[in-house]
């Protein structure tokens, strides 16, 4: 008679999990390495599907970025929104800013949008549960490429020219993307549950984006440079724009400052996501 194999099953439970937080973290990293292939898939059926029925295929990436910069550009020159002077030309300062909120944004939606979607791979197939994290960070990093490609395309037309700050440009997209991912990983658990979460999320940050330096330039005083002055993005928005057009790097501390905190954040919201993901599983498919 042919040996039968042991079949290894892991059982999760909060219990067991939380028992010994060291042993947790270190399964949490293997599970995140033996994911990386089924990611990889993962992220590439998932573009192929999104583009494959579209006419403008991937331009869709770069066209609310350019038509929210397209909106922004008119209110200006018409007077209807009159904005203050810039360092490098305004076109150039919303562009920017626009496509790095975009990042920002599609890393804050991809933890819970890649959960959802794979609801009935969650209920009846064993797989590293990092897999679908690992997944969104792909699906994030393909599209901040397209829009940092046509970022660096467009500077030349302007006379804008990026120094050797273009050489750090990266660590700030990387930054906006780690902190977006902490973000999102932290409330999909609840946004799991409660599809309130998805339909106030564009709210709050649409109220967010008008106290982050993205249009708008940092005010000198009044109550809007409290509120510029005390968000944590400002120092992400501001370092990565001025690494992409040259400009100093003022605010490189609270920078710093912020993405310690969000790898910190980072790791509490995916053990969050890890402890309650078994209970997540059984609500949804019940």
């Amino acid at each position: 008679m042919a040996s039968q194999e042991q079949v290894k099953t892991t059982v999760y439970t909060p219990d067991s999990s939380l028992a010994n937080p060291f042993v947790m973290v270190k399964a949490m990293l293997v599970d995140l390495w033996a994911g990386r292939e089924l990611a990889w898939r993962l992220t590439v059926r998932d573009i192929s599907a999104q583009y494959r029925r579209s006419f403008l295929g991937i331009l869709w990436a770069l066209i609310l970025p350019l038509a929210n910069t397209a909106v922004w550009l008119y209110l200006n020159t018409t007077g209807i929104v009159v904005l203050q002077e810039t360092d490098i030309p305004f076109p150039v300062y919303v562009f920017a800013g626009t496509m790095l909120w975009a990042i920002f944004m599609d890393a804050i939606n991809a933890p819970m949008g890649q959960t959802s979607s794979a609801i009935g791979m969650l209920t009846k197939l064993n797989f590293p549960r990092e897999a679908l994290l690992l997944s969104g960070v792909y699906k994030t990093l393909f599209n901040a490429s397209i829009k940092i490609a046509l970022l660096l395309i467009i500077l030349p037309f302007f006379k804008v020219n990026p120094g050797w700050g273009l050489a750090l440009f990266p660590l700030g997209v990387l930054s906006l993307i780690l902190v977006g991912t902490a973000i999102g990983l932290f409330i999909t658990p609840v946004g799991m549950l409660y599809s309130d979460v998805g339909r106030a999320l564009p709210l709050v940050m649409q109220f967010l984006m008008y106290v982050t330096p993205v249009v708008f330039a940092m005010p000198e005083s009044g109550l809007i440079a409290k509120l510029f002055a005390i968000n944590p993005l400002t120092p992400l928005i501001l370092t990565a724009r001025n690494w992409l057009t040259g400009g100093s790097p003022d605010f490189l501390l609270s920078f710093l400052v912020v993405n310690a905190v969000a790898v910190v954040l980072l790791l509490a919201s995916w053990i969050g996501y890890r402890l309650s993901l078994p209970i997540l599983i059984e609500r949804m498919s019940s």
